[in-house]
Formats: C-alpha cells, sequence, structure tokens
C-alpha cells in the first residue's frame, strides 16, 4: 500500500509511479519519498525566510535542459534556469535574460541584446557564447529532446552581449519559441560535462540547488544574481516528487507541503480542507493518434467514423470531474490560435460512424484494433467502450517501451497527449507537419499545410494580420486525418492559503512577486 501522510513526520515510503500520458519521459517506476526534515507549521522560519513546499507529479527525471526536454518538467526546471525570452498572462514574448530583440529587414535573422552583468550560479557570464552554446548542444548533443525544436536555426553568432540567430527561412515565431519550454540556458562551463549538469544543474534562474537526490527531492536558495532577484519573494525551495495522489490534500492540510498539482479526483478534498484551488491556464491537449499509413485508417471513411464515434464529453466528466474542456483542437478556446471555424467539424454522431464503416464494407466486429499505451490509462478504456459502440473492437495493449514504436511511427493506433508550446507554430508542426513527432503518420500532412505554415512564419507577430493568418494554419491542420484531438486536462493546483496568487502565464509557473505569509508584495 502507499504511505499515508498523517499529522505526525512520515517516514520514507514507496509508492508505485502513476503514469501521466500528459508527459511524454515521465518515469514509470517506484519513486522513493523521504521524510521531510519539517512537518506541518508554517511556511516561515523564525528568522523570516520563506519557504516554498512544492510536491509535482512531475518532478525532473532529468535536470540537464537539453535531456528533459520541453515536457510538463520545464516548469520545475525554470526553478533554475533562465532563458531568452519568456511569456506573459497574454501568452506573448517578453524579455528574460534578453532585454530586447530585433529581425533584419528579410526576416531571416534576429539579433537578442542580453542583460549586461548577469552570471551564471558557478560565477561564469550569462553573454552570447552561451547562447550560442546552448543552441549548437540542443541541437547536436546525442541524447537532446529539443533538436526538432530548432530547425529553423541555421547557426549562432556570438558578439559578446548580442546573439545572432541565422535563419535557413523567414520565421518571426522565434522569440515565442526560445523561451522557457526550449532554451532553458545552462552555465557552458558546466553544460561540457552534460552527465554532471543532470545531477547538479548549474543556470542562472531565480534559484540554486543545493541538495538533490534524484528523482525524490531538490532544496534550492534564492540566487542573488537573478536578473529579477528582486521580485523573487521567496528565499527556500523544497521540491519533492508527490505521492500517491490521495495523500497530497493531507499533506497541504498538515503543512508538510504548501504547494502541489493536483489530480480533478481530489479538487473537492482540498477545497473542503481550506486550500485555495485553481486551474493555471494552459494548452493541455489529449488524442487518439491514427496512422493513415496502415489499414484501416488508409481509408478516408474508417477515419471518418472514429471520428463521429469520439463522444468528448465523455473524457471531461469521467476524467476531469467536469474541471477540463472537450476539445476538437491542440488550443484553449479564446486563445489567439483558436479557430472557431473548425468548431464541431466531426460531431458525435454513432450511427453516422456505424453507416460510414458499412459504406467502407465493414461489418459489426470486422475491424479489430490493437491501441498501445505505456501504462494503464482509463482514456484507453474510454476509447475502448466509444469505438465498440460503432462496431469496431479494440484490444488495450500495455508497453512500457511505447515511446519507441510510436516515434519510430511503426504504431497504427495510440493516445497521445501535449502540454503545448509557447510557439503556436511549433504546436502545430509538432502534430500535423511531416516530420512532426506527435504525427503517428508521418510524412503525411494535410494538403496545404505547409504553405498556411509558412506564411504564419513570414507574418510578423504584431502584424494586423497575425490573428488570421494563424489560424488558418491551424484550420489547415486540423484537416489531418492522423489525429481525432478529445479533450484538454486542467493545471490544477492546490496551494496554501499562505501563498498569494501566481501569475496567470499560460502552461508556466511563474515565481516573480509571489510571496509567502506576507513577505514582500503581492503581484
Amino acid at each position: 500500500m502507499p504511505g499515508r501522510i498523517t499529522p505526525r513526520c512520515p517516514g520514507p515510503h514507496h509508492r508505485p509511479g502513476r503514469p501521466r500520458a500528459a508527459a511524454l519521459g515521465t518515469a514509470l517506476a517506484l519513486v522513493l519519498v523521504p521524510a521531510l526534515s519539517a512537518c506541518g507549521g508554517d511556511a516561515a522560519s523564525a528568522n523570516g525566510a520563506s519557504t516554498l513546499k512544492w510536491t509535482s507529479t512531475y518532478f525532473p527525471a532529468h535536470w540537464d535542459p537539453v535531456v528533459s526536454g520541453s515536457g510538463a518538467q520545464f516548469r520545475e526546471l525554470a526553478l533554475v534556469y533562465a532563458s531568452l525570452t519568456r511569456t506573459d498572462a497574454t501568452g506573448k514574448a517578453v524579455p528574460d535574460l534578453a532585454e530586447s530583440w530585433e529581425y533584419n529587414d528579410r526576416g531571416d535573422r534576429i539579433t537578442f541584446r542580453l542583460r549586461p552583468g548577469l552570471k551564471f550560479s558557478d560565477g561564469e557570464p550569462v553573454n552570447a557564447a552561451a547562447v550560442k552554446a546552448a543552441v549548437e548542444r540542443a541541437q547536436k548533443q546525442k541524447n537532446s529532446a529539443l533538436f526538432g525544436d530548432l530547425t529553423s536555426i541555421e547557426s549562432v553568432e556570438a558578439k559578446g552581449l548580442d546573439a545572432v540567430v541565422h535563419l535557413n527561412q523567414v520565421d518571426y515565431q522565434i522569440p515565442q519559441l526560445l523561451g522557457q519550454r526550449v532554451l532553458q540556458i545552462a552555465s557552458p562551463k558546466a553544460a561540457a560535462a552534460p552527465g554532471k549538469l543532470d545531477q547538479n544543474p548549474v543556470g542562472a534562474g531565480p534559484f540554486v540547488v543545493t541538495q538533490l537526490v534524484p528523482g525524490t527531492k531538490a532544496v534550492l536558495r534564492k540566487n542573488p544574481d537573478y536578473w529579477d532577484a528582486e521580485n523573487i519573494h521567496i528565499d527556500n525551495v523544497e521540491l519533492t516528487s508527490a505521492p500517491d495522489a490521495s495523500t497530497v490534500v493531507s499533506g497541504l492540510r498538515t503543512g508538510v507541503y504548501n504547494f502541489a498539482d493536483i489530480e480533478p479526483s481530489q479538487a473537492d478534498a482540498a477545497e473542503k480542507a481550506g486550500l485555495d484551488v485553481f486551474v493555471q491556464p494552459g494548452f493541455n491537449a489529449s488524442n487518439i493518434s491514427l496512422n493513415v499509413n496502415k489499414a484501416p485508417f488508409d481509408d478516408d471513411r474508417v477515419v471518418d467514423a472514429v471520428r463521429h464515434a469520439v463522444n468528448r464529453q465523455e473524457f471531461v466528466d469521467k476524467l476531469t470531474f467536469g474541471h477540463g474542456e472537450a476539445t476538437n483542437q491542440p488550443f484553449p478556446r479564446g486563445y489567439v490560435a483558436y479557430d472557431p471555424k473548425s468548431e464541431d467539424a466531426y460531431p458525435y454522431d454513432p450511427e453516422k460512424a456505424r453507416k460510414l464503416l458499412a459504406e467502407a464494407g465493414h461489418k459489426a466486429g470486422d475491424i479489430e484494433l490493437d491501441l498501445v499505451v505505456p501504462a494503464e490509462d482509463p482514456q484507453a478504456e474510454i476509447v475502448q467502450s466509444q469505438l465498440a459502440a460503432v462496431g469496431i473492437t479494440v484490444d488495450i495493449r500495455i508497453d512500457k517501451n511505447w515511446a519507441t514504436p510510436f516515434f519510430a511511427k511503426d504504431l497504427t493506433f495510440s493516445l497521445y497527449s501535449t502540454t503545448g508550446r509557447d510557439s503556436a507554430v511549433q504546436t502545430l508542426t509538432a502534430h500535423f507537419g511531416p516530420d512532426g513527432p506527435l504525427n503517428l503518420s508521418s510524412p503525411y500532412q494535410p494538403d496545404g499545410f505547409e504553405a498556411a505554415v509558412a506564411e504564419v512564419r513570414r507574418t510578423p507577430l504584431d502584424a494586423p494580420a497575425y490573428p488570421e493568418v494563424l489560424r488558418s494554419a491551424t484550420r489547415a491542420g486540423l484537416e489531418s486525418r492522423a489525429l481525432v484531438f478529445t479533450y484538454s486536462s486542467p493545471n490544477l493546483i492546490a496551494k496554501s492559503k499562505s501563498i498569494s496568487d501566481l501569475p496567470k502565464n499560460p502552461a508556466h509557473i511563474d515565481w516573480t512577486g509571489v510571496t509567502i505569509d506576507g513577505k514582500g508584495t503581492t503581484p
């Protein structure tokens, strides 16, 4: 049985790692949860220092940002690493390590001007040479999870504090792209030994790691040399790997933690315990992935039958307890890339699904599919039930090494969920592009998609036409037969009332201006 947190200081205990399809690379092994040094009580110590006690289901498996990639763990890595840009509450890129940037007239070169006088926590300077090293490492390191995100970058030229990024195409998305997800910048000196960096992270972010127990716990202190240190009001951070979902609320209530991402099933209990429960804005989206290069999905009628067989609201009701949203695209409603014209393009209609299968020559039970997933997943059971209702038999097959055949495009049928990207074009190409990692049907792409994306890249972010150009690219992508989007899972957070409200930056957790127990000023 998983250990239970009680009002007494808990001892070490094991729990089975929980599968999270939304986060690529989340560990599925057993995770050790250590006894914490303090139990209950206030987040402020006797000397007035404030401590964030954050337990996370996305505790980083890797602290080298190149290896960790742009999955959900980037939120925790952002404690240590800063980036050229960051995302504000509107989803736009704003200065971080770079104080400004400027494109050339053709739009195929962008110069980032870094803030003067910055240094990494090991004393190395934050300069253009560090940016150049970070980009090249992300492109070339053997175990990099980021190389596919940087295909527009030809080279980086270092000129003191000016990092001149040469592009192989016109691309005005670069400030959005090189934010906290894709280019968290490590000290080049520390990164010269990537294996050591993975266990001893060195960045220029708001906090510095002082202790790291891999997969279990990290202790951090405020970085006085962080460029915006005056607006960081948290002195210490204790980051731990979350125990079983059912015990997190107890830990929050007794003061073992004061901040946690929680499962929707725990939201009511957290609210009843007097905690602040809220949804941090995000770009989460889940989909059913089809390989149109393999039967039976090489027949458009079978694909359309699956589209009409999907009852998205059932995913929301059963998996998010009403906190999520049904969606047929990878962007949330109200976001600039969301396309209202594509809304409900294939409504739930099981009778129509059965007719389409009959037109394709299939009787009930003719089609038998293996749905390959990395671990037990209630999404899979819902898909199995909904397709059975239209005459398609689905056998759920668990393969813990699922990622290998998925990214090799060897599977016929699977599920995938993402946390999105700060660059809308990156999101679109990842899902629908011919080389998209989330496109199970590579090299297939929908007609008109390539041209539509190229037009977005050529359009400056502040151009009046940008929103409609971007929505047109979304519309072109959604013509893809390879993905059927289902629902958006919430970024659900519970925290002690002693912690002030967080900035509403989509998909990010930003500690700028956040206070604990009244220390500092509220944002």
